[in-house]
């Protein structure tokens, strides 16, 4: 019975005998005591996955949470409330509000403006951010580019919309980019000399349609000719001037004459008549014209003194409208055609920095040996870039893109600043149409609301799509 007891007890299987299959089936073990794996029992406290206990966890997250609903919530669902009220806030307005918000001139323009930004601002910087962070990679002094681009970030909107004030100023004695335009413009055009120039009634000239003057009388040889004008500016008057003097009949019969500035400082003087302190138009230019055609021309000297060929006798002298056109100032960069791009001009050149750092970093973690094969395998560096960086960098590009598109759309100072009162309207992006309707003279709070749940529900489908794409990289 002993035998066949223990034989018995040998042949019952064991928890860690090896099945014929040659697996191992493990033993089930009894939880531990400090195992929390199941439910809490009736004398346990609930604990988080990190430990810690979730009344503990949600006296520390109640602060934030209060100040998230009083400074996010509680704003956003006011202002929904409010859309649907009246100027007054005391009645009830429906959709009218919203309705507004597509049938009012200023408001449409002001949601155009804004798909303008949001389309062109956040590509412009990206792709400029894109080029200098790839084309410093190679350069020495790349760093030092790096850090003269990236500066404007430091700069306020405030303190930018001031500067680009001043550089798109109309007059190019102080803005900078009417300065570099007309310099331009001058190297291949002549200005003009004498702008605002013209006769007095008593003077000898009348005026000609197109803003030029003709003599009054036909010219003969022999007889010199006199071409008084007044309202020079001391300023528009060449410096190398010298006084008018009359001029001697020509001895081969043509025609001779001096157009001066018949104007003496300080008084004196008479009309048509050339005193020692007035000085010669140097530079006018004067026609013979007859039968309304140019038969000659010539340009005054220093001392106003000019020679007419033969075939100047008897035609009427004409000084052309070119002598008198106003000097060219440039661009209206603040115009109400250009004020748009010109201020989306101004966030490129902050925020094109911001891209380049970000563009650059992604640049520094893409592995050199992809790069490197590519070029070995006979790829030059426009596919090189176009085939393997662009769309390796293709995560940190959307990074960029979106964060812009983000920031475009509640743009408001630079426009604030930069737009002048007459092309504000112009100008006007939905983010300061929002302060005007809200702030300004004849302000209605339910329309100022509607605009920012506008601009709320134009945000969410931007923040959703990025939200996505830091999952979709968190799973990588």
């Amino acid at each position: 019975m002993t035998t066949a007891a223990a034989g018995g007890a040998d042949e019952a299987p064991s928890a860690d005998r090896q099945p014929s299959g040659g697996d191992r089936v493990p033993a089930p073990r009894a939880p531990s005591s400090g195992g929390r794996s199941g439910p809490p029992g009736p004398g346990r406290t609930a604990r988080s996955v990190t430990g810690t206990r979730r009344a503990v966890a949600a006296v520390f997250l109640l602060p934030a949470l209060v100040l998230l609903g009083a400074l996010v919530v509680y704003p956003i669902v006011y202002s929904v409330y409010r859309s649907f009220l009246d100027q007054s806030g005391t009645g009830f307005a429906g959709f009218d509000n919203y309705r507004t918000l597509f049938t009012d001139d200023t408001i449409r323009t002001a949601v155009k403006n804004n798909a303008v930004w949001v389309v062109f601002a956040p590509t412009v910087s990206t792709a400029l951010g894109l080029i200098f962070a790839v084309l410093t990679e190679r350069i020495r002094w790349g760093t030092a580019f790096k850090l003269i681009v990236f500066m404007p970030m430091a700069i306020s909107m405030l303190a930018a919309g001031i500067i680009f004030r001043l550089v798109y100023d109309q007059a190019p004695e102080r803005g900078v980019a009417n300065a570099v335009w007309v310099g331009v413009h001058d190297t291949f055009s002549e200005s003009a000399g004498f702008p605002k120039a013209h006769p007095l009634p008593v003077h000898p000239l009348k005026a000609e349609g197109g803003g030029a003057f003709v003599t009054k009388t036909t010219v003969r040889a022999g007889q010199p000719v006199q071409l008084p004008l007044v309202g020079v500016l001391p300023a528009k008057m060449p410096g190398d001037a010298r006084p008018a003097r009359a001029p001697e009949p020509a001895s081969d019969g043509g025609i001779t004459g001096t157009a001066w500035l018949d104007f003496t400082r300080g008084g004196g003087g008479k009309p048509n008549v050339i005193d020692a302190r007035e000085l010669g138009l140097k530079g006018i230019e004067v026609e013979a014209v007859k039968d309304g055609k140019v038969v000659a021309t010539a340009r005054a000297g220093a001392d106003g003194v000019f020679t007419l060929p033969a075939s100047a006798d008897g035609a009427e002298l004409r000084l052309p409208a070119s002598n008198f056109r106003e000097p060219y100032n440039g661009v209206d960069w603040l115009g109400p055609s250009l004020v748009t791009p010109g201020i989306i001009g101004s966030y490129v050149w902050m925020w094109a920095g911001f891209a380049m750092v970000l563009i650059a970093a992604g640049l520094a973690g893409l592995p050199r040996e992809l790069l490197e094969a590519a070029r070995v395998d006979g790829a030059n560096e426009w596919q090189v870039f176009r085939r393997i960086t662009v769309p390796m960098l293709a995560p940190v590009l959307a990074v960029v893109l979106v964060t812009l598109m983000i920031n475009v759309l509640k743009i408001f100072d630079l426009v604030f600043i930069i737009a002048p009162g007459s092309s504000q309207d112009d100008a006007n992006v939905l983010a300061l149409q929002l302060y005007r309707s809200s702030f300004g003279t004849d302000a209605d709070l339910g329309v100022g609301s509607a605009i920012a749940v506008l601009l709320l529900l134009l945000v969410i489908p931007v923040m959703l799509f990025n939200i996505r794409r830091i999952r979709k990289e968190g799973r990588r």
